[in-house]
């Protein structure tokens, strides 16, 4: 089982580190069908045989996936449009 594991520090706070997060696992829900839900800090993505934790403090957000044997071939794809992402919405 492939997975994926990201990390940043960010500036932004809790609250607009929420909203972020929620934007990162809309485009990832979008592009490779993922159900997306809150529970307290923690952002929830799953989908047959893949799993995963977006999780968001003060400072700090991970992202950590476990991928399913039909989206492993796309673990790269996924990392990249992740930190793309995070980039785009924790710089």
């Amino acid at each position: 089982m492939a997975e994926v594991h990201l990390r940043r520090r960010h500036l932004v706070g809790l609250k607009q580190a929420k909203v972020a997060a929620q934007k990162v696992a809309d485009d990832l829900a979008e592009e490779f069908g993922m159900a997306v839900s809150w529970d307290g800090d923690v952002l929830r993505l799953s989908r047959a045989g893949t799993e995963g934790e977006l999780m968001v403090t003060r400072s700090e957000v991970q992202f950590d996936l476990r991928l399913g044997v039909l989206l492993t071939p796309f673990r790269a794809r996924i990392e990249e449009r992740a930190n793309a992402t995070f980039d785009q919405y924790f710089s």
